[in-house]
């Protein structure tokens, strides 16, 4: 079964508490502090794995959770950091988090991986808080949680070579001639159900993958038909070869046939109606008038496409159209599908997400939570002045000042983010 979207959730270790305890040495307040610290939880990672085709096994399974530090120990024993847990993915799968639909990560490497939820950081034992006043400090500082969000998981296949066109002009059994793939055949629309992969070898030495997209049909970017399934899946592609029913067997115009897709692709993704496309026309064996032939020919070259006649039934014309495609794609250097702005940052998502954040006051002291605000609390470096001043400019930039204004807080007020704590000066 072709799985290619899933949305789990995923649940990073939380952090060991840190321990309260005391030596029992003679002549030592309490023994002395010898509370260990606790150990930080396992991460998530996500890595690309070449043995996997689908995302099947996510449809099952909804919910993963790596394993927690342990609390920490007497006689300073720091508890054990919690296992990373491993999560193996098909090459080509799009990495989102699901508030904000941005891209976490792309993984379209065999073995390429990716932390997607950091695990919890393990408290402090009582040992850390001893001073020259403070000989017997009780108490410790408890782990923090790990981070856990809802991820889409998107399978996007790797290809050099789309196949697009209305059902049952042909795709398939273009496929079925120049590479080793099955598809399965028939006179009937929608035979192809799934995307089908083969590799085309030529004379020379040269082989490419290439993409059988199940058939579009007008409306597909809306999600009529099976195009708005699948669209994802050429939109990693080179080259795509739009393949038309030149012989108009099937009561449509060729050149509308064209027309049509194209716009279906634009639709679902400006960036696919750029793609470099070289249209075939098929069934030539079955048209009698050579002149309509030459009438589109001309039509769609006039517009900077390059046409190639073609019948999969005689084989006429399917070696010129392979060669061309490797020649291009030999001039093609592969390009990110995504923007900048498409992939997530901390700032971005605390940015989407300020519905979620939280300010109370208690004791005088403004509390501020929020899911992506703990996240972003991850990536600063508090040693760090130019990573203090980015954290600060996030919270500007993300209005989460202007909310604690709009509280009341006043120059020299105290603001606390999940135990962090600084002075508020306007």
């Amino acid at each position: 079964m072709f799985v290619d979207i899933a949305k789990i959730t995923i649940k990073a270790g939380d952090g060991g508490n840190g321990c309260v305890a005391f030596r029992r040495e003679i002549y030592v307040p309490d023994g002395g502090p010898a509370g260990g610290d606790g150990g930080n939880g396992g991460n998530i990672i996500f890595k690309a794995d070449n043995n996997l085709r689908t995302l099947l096994d996510f449809k099952y399974k909804k919910k993963y959770e790596a394993e927690n530090g342990q609390d920490g120990k007497g006689s300073n024993m720091y508890g054990k950091n919690g296992e990373d847990l491993v999560i193996k993915v098909p090459v080509g799968t799009v990495i989102r988090d699901t508030d904000t639909n941005l891209v976490i990560a792309d993984l379209r490497k065999n073995e390429q991986e990716v932390i997607v939820a950091h695990g919890g950081h393990g408290g402090k034992g009582n040992s850390h808080f001893k001073t020259s006043v403070r000989q017997a400090p009780s108490f410790a500082k408890s782990g923090t949680k790990g981070q856990q969000f809802e991820v889409n998981l998107e399978l996007k296949l790797l290809a050099d070579v789309g196949l697009i066109g209305f059902p049952n002009v042909g795709k398939s059994t273009f496929l079925s001639i120049v590479t080793k793939a099955t598809p399965k055949i028939a006179n009937y629309h929608f035979t192809t159900l799934t995307p089908n992969l083969g590799v085309a070898s030529l004379k020379n030495g040269d082989s490419f993958v290439i993409a059988d997209i199940p058939g579009l049909i007008e409306g597909a970017s809306q999600g009529v038909g099976l195009g708005f399934d699948f669209l994802r899946h050429i939109q990693r592609t080179k080259i795509l070869i739009h393949i038309v029913d030149i012989s108009g067997c099937e009561g449509r115009e060729p050149l509308e046939d064209f027309e049509k897709i194209n716009k279906e692709l634009e639709e679902f993704d400006e960036k696919l109606s750029r793609k470099k496309q070289i249209v075939v026309a098929n069934k030539m064996d079955l048209l009698f008038d050579k002149s309509i032939y030459e009438e589109f020919k001309d039509e769609i070259e006039s517009r900077g496409y390059k046409v190639f006649a073609m019948s999969t039934a005689t084989v006429q014309g399917v070696e010129d159209i392979l060669n061309y495609c490797s020649q291009l794609l030999s001039q093609i250097e592969e390009e990110d599908i995504f923007d900048d702005e498409e992939y997530y940052t901390d700032e971005k998502a605390v940015k989407k997400s300020t519905d979620d954040i939280k300010i109370t006051k208690e004791k005088g002291i403004y509390k501020i939570e929020g899911d992506k605000l703990e996240r972003l609390l991850y990536s600063v470096n508090f040693n760090d002045l130019e990573s203090m001043r980015h954290f600060q400019s996030v919270l500007e930039n993300t209005g989460i000042f202007d909310m604690l204004r709009k509280d009341g807080i006043q120059d020299g007020d105290t603001v606390s983010i999940y135990g962090f704590e600084f002075e508020f000066y306007d």
